[in-house]
């Protein structure tokens, strides 16, 4: 059910998780994203996560979790999203820590987050990973390596400056568009290349 009490589509649920890198505002931007695309979130956050949205915002833990339509512990692995049963699009972790990402790469997970992006690997359902981490050692990128092989999808957060981006916000916007793209959603807060481009052209006959 939405917050209206209105039935959703099951198709439509997205998990989103938050881990403890640099970047929560990803993250924060995707469950606003969610919310404006009628996509019903389903929330799960790292301790280290927790701490970086004291460190990076001026929103609490508890603020985040409310713009979600469900939350979970990290230590609640018998939440619904811990299940392939529970259908959903798919899942983005933004932003996606080294460890978290390692983790997932090798099964053994110990978190609600990692369990649950496990699940989308099994159940072959897109699984985005907003790597954020730099430089990169030979480590980091066979890590990346096996989870492409899995069926993750590696998306670090580049900024796209052909977007001509005014602050940050359009930062983030920019980024957390593409990602929507992944799973079919159109925002219209993310600028397309050539599309403006493709306006101001005239259609010419051959």
């Amino acid at each position: 059910m939405t917050r209206d009490g209105n039935p959703k589509d099951k198709a439509e649920r997205l998990v989103i998780g938050l881990s403890g890198a640099s970047g929560v505002a990803y993250g924060i931007r995707l469950l606003e994203a969610a919310r404006e695309l009628g996509i019903e979130s389903h929330l799960v956050m790292t301790k280290p996560a927790e701490m970086t949205i004291g460190y990076e915002t001026k929103l609490s833990p508890r603020q985040v979790a409310a713009k979600a339509d469900y939350s979970y512990a990290i230590a609640d692995i018998a939440a619904p999203i811990a299940s392939g049963s529970f259908k959903t699009k798919g899942m983005i972790v933004a932003p996606c820590s080294v460890r978290t990402m390692s983790e997932i790469a090798t099964g053994v997970t110990t978190s609600l987050l990692t369990r649950a992006a496990d699940v989308m690997l099994k159940e072959r359902r897109p699984l985005v990973l907003m790597v954020r981490e730099t430089p990169l050692h030979l480590g980091h990128l066979r890590t990346m390596t096996a989870l492409a092989e899995m069926g993750a999808i590696i998306l670090p957060p580049v900024p796209a400056f052909y977007a001509e981006p005014k602050n940050l916000s359009d930062l983030v916007d920019q980024m957390v568009g593409r990602c929507l793209d992944l799973f079919g959603y159109d925002w219209p807060d993310v600028k397309r290349w050539g599309e403006e481009l493709a306006k101001g052209r005239r259609k010419t006959k051959t």
